[in-house]
């Protein structure tokens, strides 16, 4: 059995064998081919047969291998047995080629620019991940963390082995995000982040399990995170599950996504202070004893701007949520979309007096990109050719309107408690006028969750009722 099998282009032989020889030279069994062939052997059947007894695969990938049929034909090898046997697959970038699309959802290695130093500290790291000990310590983050590309496909999120705070912060926010992170854990608190990320994990889909499962999201707010597509995702995707979310206010407002959440004030630099630490700490108690979890109000220390999204920024990100298929992040950002044109994003429920404001062609606009994507099964328009007939009243009921859209299953049954049972309702095929849902998960640890939806949704539809034949008008 091989520790490792290398896999490179004809053309980058003199660089992939400093590589096997470094590699090597860390106490690793490498199969190599200009070592491990014999003459007279069959080169394919014996790269086959080296390949099946390899515990992990490093493929090196340049302008050149992206040229040459028998590298990618290795590649492709690799990424089956990766995906078939478990085989730990690492992508070796050089030559500043870009990681190609199939290489995009694992953590690779930019050894590009790597010299000296820099190209023994990798293969260190690298050396330690195919021998399965702990990574080199003293080392600085590697910024290739968290430049490996979204989305990876679907796989189960099971539980990692021990939940964590999640840290996230944008790549310009690193130093003060690995500050952060080292003060929990020297305060004996479990801590993850895409630092921590190893060459070879599939980059998205461990971000979502250790979101999934997280004692809280810290995340560290700055006009560089409010722009950051990945923290988006990564708040969003919290949302998602019900996490209790943790904001750290580093510089500017607070973060559009977590206006009604407590935040800590760091805008002076400092990490938390000790009554602070405390507060984390009777969090993951809760958390761990499956209690409710408990912070502040969130007016309490509230003293900064909420930052405000134009419509016109709100609806291309809608849209590219999207475009990816992404519809409980698409749900989450169409209700605060709505809440905030309300102003009632802090207060995170709007009544019919608020919906009153809401411009007709911006809840046009949002409708446009959910019809659009979804051929005319999901959005508001679908929503109200579903809705029961008014019955005289001003509208149907809540309860009955949720049993038209698929919210419950009758007028009189109940609807999911948690956000991510409650959409898993809509189903591969996506029930059809299932989204905008307009439920936030953020309140769903509030007793009056359910108020608060049931109050948002029928002002909504009573101002929707106010659009003629074209909802722009």
């Amino acid at each position: 059995m091989n520790d490792v099998f290398v896999s490179y282009a004809a053309a980058d032989a003199a660089w992939a064998r400093t590589l096997a020889e470094h590699l090597a030279g860390h106490r690793l069994s490498v199969h190599f081919d200009q070592w491990s062939i014999e003459p007279g052997q069959v080169v394919v059947h014996e790269q086959e047969r080296a390949l099946l007894s390899s515990r992990n695969g490093i493929a090196v990938i340049s302008p050149a291998s992206l040229r040459s049929a028998p590298a990618m034909d290795e590649y492709a090898a690799l990424a089956t047995a990766s995906a078939a046997n478990g085989l730990r697959f690492v992508p070796v970038l050089l030559g500043h080629v870009p990681a190609p699309p199939f290489a995009a959802h694992r953590v690779w290695r930019d050894f590009s620019d790597a010299r000296g130093r820099a190209f023994a500290d990798k293969v260190a790291e690298l050396a330690a991940v195919i021998a399965g000990r702990p990574p080199p310590a003293g080392g600085a983050p590697d910024p290739d963390n968290t430049r490996a590309a979204h989305p990876a496909p679907p796989r189960p999120l099971t539980p990692p082995r021990r939940p964590a705070f999640v840290v996230c912060s944008a790549p310009a926010d690193a130093a003060f995000g690995g500050r952060l992170a080292e003060q929990l854990r020297t305060a004996g608190l479990p801590v993850w982040s895409t630092d921590d990320l190893r060459p070879g994990d599939a980059q998205f889909w461990t971000i979502r399990q250790q979101l999934r499962h997280a004692v809280a999201v810290v995340v560290v707010m700055t006009p560089q995170s409010q722009d950051s597509d990945d923290v988006t995702r990564m708040i969003l995707e919290g949302q998602v599950h019900g996490r209790t979310f943790v904001p750290v206010l580093l510089d500017g407002d607070v973060n559009y996504h977590l206006a009604a959440t407590w935040h800590v004030d760091a805008r002076d630099g400092a990490l938390l202070d000790a009554a602070e630490l405390d507060l984390l700490r009777a969090l993951h108690r809760d958390v761990t004893q499956c209690r409710p979890p408990r912070l502040p109000d969130p007016g309490v220390g509230s003293t900064a701007p909420v930052v405000r999204m134009t419509p016109p920024a709100a609806l291309e990100r809608l849209r590219a949520h999207l475009a990816e298929d992404e519809y409980e992040h698409a749900d989450l950002l169409t209700t605060r979309i709505v809440l905030e044109t309300a102003g009632r994003l802090t207060e995170g429920w709007l009544g019919e007096r608020h919906a009153r404001t809401l411009p007709l062609d911006v809840l046009a606009g949002i409708d446009a990109l959910w019809t659009a994507r979804s051929e005319g099964r999901q959005g508001f328009g679908r929503q109200r050719a579903l809705a029961p007939a008014d019955r005289g009243r001003r509208g149907p009921r809540f309860a009955e309107l949720g049993a038209a859209l698929g919210w419950r299953d009758s007028a009189d049954s109940p609807v999911p408690r948690l956000y991510r049972d409650f959409v898993q309702r809509a189903g591969p095929g996506r029930r059809s006028g299932f989204f905008p849902t307009l439920r936030d998960p953020g309140r769903e640890n509030d007793p009056d969750w359910y108020d608060r939806w049931s109050s948002t949704v029928p002002a909504v539809h009573a101002r929707l009722r106010e659009w003629r034949s074209d909802p722009c008008c």
